[in-house]
């Protein structure tokens, strides 16, 4: 972020439940994440920008791009969910009934503190954890608390049951067909299989897909030189989309036949 921040406005904030934001009882689906999205870049005075989701940030970036897309100039997904329903089982896992009662268990501070401890002994005879064992480890660290794990849960839950994930872009992606996309995925992701990308790359015909190899789910940290390069490159060799009202009415009408009639408003 540093580094794009050099030429670029980078907003990056932490969703409702993660981070140091609140994690109050309450909508943590894709549709309310969009929704805050849009209402932090209204409170920012930011009418459009180029929005990068990655993991369940690439399925809000998704339903954002339907939800407003007059407020999406270019799309970059990377490692997204929301293209189908395969997931790794530890996910499909913490949607099960009685999760909860588990992972205070798996995410007591002791048990956290004693995986750091762990991860630097590895470091000092020199195994050096993989990007996604970090990644990972950031993302659970914060599940220590009650109110984490709850928001937790529930933004699980909200996408994903035990078949895996139940929520998918795939009938509503081509009206994202007109924003310049590029699809970028690690070769070895064993959360969010490689397959995605290049079914996301079917339903977006027009997109760029990258697929870094030697790398997993985190491609952005485990190749961070690569990745920055090719975010300048996209914005630089694109320009970004303009959608208003008319054109995603004409994509609808022509993607479902639709005919309509009567009075506006009707």
């Amino acid at each position: 972020m540093p580094r794009l921040a050099e030429n670029y406005t980078v907003i990056a904030p932490d969703l409702l439940g993660h981070g140091r934001s609140a994690k109050p009882q309450g909508d943590y689906s894709l549709g309310a994440y969009a929704s805050g999205i849009r209402d932090l870049l209204v409170a920012l005075e930011v009418p459009r920008a180029t929005v990068v989701g990655h993991s369940l940030g690439g399925g809000i970036a998704l339903q954002f791009s339907y939800q407003f897309p007059e407020r999406v100039g270019r799309l970059v997904l990377v490692d997204s969910g929301g293209i189908g329903p395969e997931v790794n089982p530890l996910l499909r896992a913490a949607a099960l009934p009685g999760a909860e009662f588990v992972l205070p268990v798996m995410f007591s501070p002791t048990l956290h503190d004693g995986a750091l401890k762990l991860r630097g002994l590895l470091a000092k005879i020199g195994l050096q954890p993989n990007a996604d064992i970090e990644g990972v480890s950031e993302g659970f660290a914060s599940l220590t608390e009650a109110d984490a794990r709850r928001a937790f849960l529930n933004t699980v839950r909200s996408v994903i049951d035990i078949k895996g994930q139940r929520v998918s872009a795939e009938d509503r992606l081509y009206l994202a067909g007109d924003i310049p996309s590029l699809i970028v995925w690690g070769e070895g992701d064993r959360i969010i299989p490689l397959e995605h990308a290049y079914r996301a790359k079917e339903m977006l015909p027009g997109s760029r897909l990258e697929v870094f190899s030697d790398a997993g789910h985190f491609p952005f940290n485990d190749h961070p030189d690569r990745f920055v390069d090719l975010m300048r490159n996209f914005i630089e060799t694109t320009k970004p989309a303009v959608m208003n009202e008319e054109h995603i009415r004409t994509m609808l009408q022509e993607r479902g036949n639709l005919t309509v009639s009567g009075e506006p408003g009707i």
